[in-house]
């Protein structure tokens, strides 16, 4: 438990109900709010205390040049790193400004044909 969670979700595992505490990374709303009006989103999260989960993104049943995942774990999209915009992982810095820094790179790349291209030039010293 947290005091200062920004919701509580009850989630069930093998017939016990465990609270999970939630606090939301700052600017999470003001960037998703912004990914909506350019992109369709799709939200997931999964963590294991040992291993991983790998995200494969033509399950999505999408054009993969035109998707994009941010993610702050390599191993989560290692069937499609040149999709990724890799993010930092956050605990519960209040002062972390990681989510709207990214909105100016993500309103560039919502008008590329080809993520692929786009996400190269960004990446090249």
């Amino acid at each position: 438990p947290i005091n200062n969670a920004d919701f509580i979700v009850p989630i069930e595992i093998e017939g016990t109900t465990h609270q999970v505490y939630v606090l939301k990374r700052p600017y999470v709303d003001e960037f998703l709010r912004r990914m909506g009006e350019l992109f369709e989103c799709v939200l997931f999260t999964a963590s294991l205390a040992k291993g991983c989960y790998v995200k494969d993104l033509s399950r999505l049943g999408r054009d993969l040049r035109k998707t994009l995942i941010l993610d702050n774990s390599p191993a989560s999209y290692i069937f499609h790193p040149e999709n990724a915009v890799p993010v930092q992982s956050w605990f519960d810095d209040m002062a972390d400004t990681e989510l709207l820094n990214l909105i100016p790179i993500f309103e560039e790349l919502s008008g590329a044909e080809d993520v692929y291209t786009s996400l190269g030039q960004l990446r090249a010293p």
